[in-house]
């Protein structure tokens, strides 16, 4: 993974829920042998690292305990371990995160931004991993009712700073860390948009950025019908992979999707179309 933080081509971190309720794919890979293959699928599609992620995040989501967490992902990632599969685990709990780095995680993805758990950033700094710090204001439960900005983009990337910077005072070094806005995470759609627009500005923060738009309700209200009913959340691929490939063009250091095989396609148009300029 340190290699892929240096990485000059776009970066794909394929989503892997573990999870009965997940907003995309909860109980679709909640079995160990369909969680794992849909690993592998990605990684043959082209992921160069597979998210894992074992509590639901999504809107008004209640938590579960860490016991529960780290029943879910520990089996998958040792399997994919096994096999040679890079990973992340997409955690807020420093334990959860300590016992995936043991069985062969070699990335934490925290939503939280290393907020949600202050032993995190000692987890990290003693791994020496690389840590995906994304952009939020509170748990799922009750984060949309954190959703109030002056301006969004300004007040992301002062959060953001904040975060990196207490990551660093943890003892995470600086080429370990990870930059995420946090589209949908007490973000309503006109946030989401404006920060996709103004991804420059958390760019120029000087961190590898990370976009996480896949399938997300804000792109489902775009494509809605004329009766106003938002496109269901497995017809959001085609708008998933634009916002994606928008994101790298605007300088993001990778996406993270659910649909790897189309985002990998589009991307490898853009780096040749890109490759003649």
């Amino acid at each position: 993974m340190t290699d892929l933080l240096a990485a000059r081509h776009p970066v794909v971190m394929g989503i892997l829920n573990v999870t009965p309720d997940s907003f995309s794919d909860g109980g679709r890979y909640d079995d160990v042998d369909a969680a794992v293959a849909h690993a592998t699928q990605m990684i043959s599609d082209g992921a160069h690292l597979v998210d894992i992620g074992g509590e639901s995040t999504r809107p008004g989501s209640d938590r579960i305990d860490a016991e529960t967490e780290l029943a879910r992902v520990r089996p998958v990632i040792r399997e994919l371990a096994a096999a040679g599969v890079p990973m992340s685990i997409d955690t807020t709990r420093a334990t959860v995160a300590a016992a995936a780095l043991e069985a062969g995680v070699s990335v934490v993805n925290d939503v939280s931004g290393g907020m949600a758990d202050p032993d995190m950033g000692r987890v990290v700094a003693d791994a020496g991993c690389p840590w995906v710090l994304m952009h939020w204001r509170g748990h799922s439960r009750g984060m949309n009712e954190l959703a109030v900005y002056a301006d969004v983009v300004k007040e992301v990337c002062a959060e953001l700073s904040e975060r990196a910077d207490a990551a660093i005072a943890a003892g995470v070094a600086p080429d370990r860390i990870v930059l995420d806005p946090g589209l949908g995470f007490a973000k309503t759609a006109e946030h989401n948009w404006r920060l996709s627009a103004h991804l420059d500005a958390v760019i120029a923060l000087g961190y590898p950025v990370l976009f996480g738009s896949s399938r997300k309700s804000y792109l489902g209200r775009l494509l809605a019908g004329p009766d106003g009913t938002p496109r269901p959340v497995d017809d959001r691929a085609t708008a998933s992979v634009a916002s994606a490939l928008l994101a790298v063009a605007a300088g993001a250091w990778g996406v993270r999707v659910h649909d790897v095989r189309e985002t990998v396609d589009a991307l490898r148009v853009w780096q040749a179309t890109e490759a003649c300029r």
